[in-house]
């Protein structure tokens, strides 16, 4: 995308009234529906962002503390991490490898191939206190079908991006960034462009899936019960692309 063919101007539209999700939903029917109550029309070239949870809530990713037998390395490392060994073992089967491990911290890479606290397991907002809510299994997947769903429903050619909250190397506070995409191109590529002055660029790509999630949870919030929002205005390039290639390979990773 050329610098002239930039939005000048994006809209970013909360998706509010959607029921609380039971595993077996359609995700993408409840957002439609939901759209309709408030009177928001769903148009080709809108960027709908989700909420990972509800898609996992959808997808039963729900991992009961009481069936899990913790193993050593888990019991081990609840000493370290001061957590329940039983959440640590669920983790662990979330996980790729544990990166760092301290005082209050599991830092892991997801089997999503994402770096951050926990494998994104949480308890927070999922309405059971004896479980952990895991990730979506295959969350490009789940954003392809909410955009098969959206467009079969009201013939609007979306782009669907599934969004989760993280943490970031040298930087506090969170913020929230793609783990799964469908129907756009998940960076913007500069590179063999001319900067003002003239200066061919190198290196520069833009994580643009991760500043659309990042500016949907603006208005979805923690604890507004806000799951989704509608970015409407923003020129992308439209692609089956995949978020996994947000991911820093290990050949690039100056840290790990």
């Amino acid at each position: 995308m050329e610098d002239s063919e930039m939005s000048d101007r994006i809209e970013v539209f909360a998706v509010q009234g959607m029921p609380h999700v039971k595993e077996g939903d359609d995700v993408g029917s409840l957002l439609v529906d939901a759209c309709k109550k408030i009177k928001l029309e769903l148009k080709s070239g809108d960027i709908v962002v989700i909420a990972s949870k509800i898609v996992s809530k959808a997808e039963g990713r729900f991992v009961m503390l009481d069936s899990i037998a913790p193993g050593e390395f888990a019991i081990n490392s609840s000493k370290v991490v001061r957590k329940d060994p039983r959440e640590i073992e669920a983790i662990l089967s979330a996980s790729k490898r544990v990166v760092r491990m301290r005082k209050g911290l599991l830092l892991t890479e997801s089997t999503v191939g994402v770096v951050g606290a926990n494998s994104g397991a949480d308890k927070s907002n999922i309405g059971n206190d004896g479980a952990l809510l895991l990730l979506p299994k295959k969350p490009d997947a789940s954003a392809r079908k909410v955009r098969k769903t959206i467009k079969r429903l009201t013939g609007a050619d979306v782009a669907v991006i599934i969004s989760d909250t993280y943490g970031r190397a040298w930087r506090e506070g969170q913020v929230d960034m793609a783990i799964g995409a469908s129907g756009i191109k998940v960076m913007r590529d500069y590179r063999g462009k001319y900067d003002l002055y003239g200066r061919k660029l190198k290196v520069t790509l833009i994580a643009q899936a991760d500043e659309l999630a990042s500016a949907a949870e603006l208005v979805m919030g923690k604890s507004k019960g806000i799951p989704a929002a509608i970015i409407r205005g923003y020129r992308y390039e439209a692609a089956e692309d995949s978020a996994r290639k947000l991911n820093r390979p290990d050949a690039k990773d100056l840290f790990r």
